[in-house]
């Protein structure tokens, strides 16, 4: 990892109808615009599904960076995140994160240890942490 602070930066534009297009230096845009229950068509990535995706993807990289320095092995990890949006006494939030993991590959003998850095990735992944909302994990390790 490269010295603290890094720094990211994404460009957004937009008109009073078409849809929104996210952009940064060197990838692909992305077309956005409200989800269905803002008056969206569902066709497009949201600000919402992305920073659930966001969540998702800060815990797979994590746990595959985990996992490599500590000579962990392993095949696959799937992670779904589900949020709830809700109103509270700091206006309308996602008030909670659900993610739901399942790792693949792992001998038997070290479902306990792989659990654990599991638990290890959700703890250090930055984007969870950066929000204000409760992220609970459930994990299911299924051995080769």
């Amino acid at each position: 990892m490269d010295q603290l602070p890094h720094t990211y930066q994404v460009s957004v534009c937009g008109s009073a109808q078409d849809a929104v297009i996210a952009s940064a230096d060197q990838l692909p845009d992305i077309q956005t615009a409200p989800p269905p229950q803002f008056g969206g068509t569902g066709r497009d990535w949201s600000p919402e599904t992305l920073l659930l995706a966001a969540v998702a993807d800060c815990f797979v990289l994590g746990f595959r960076a985990i996992a490599k320095a500590s000579r962990f092995d392993w095949a696959s990890l799937t992670c779904t995140a589900t949020g709830t949006l809700d109103k509270d006494e700091h206006g309308v939030r996602f008030t909670r994160i659900e993610l739901s993991a399942t790792l693949t590959g792992v001998d038997e003998t070290v479902v306990q240890r792989a659990e654990k850095l599991l638990e290890k990735a959700k703890s250090t992944c930055l984007v969870s942490n950066s929000l204000n909302s409760d992220v609970m994990l459930t994990a299911r390790v299924e051995s080769a």
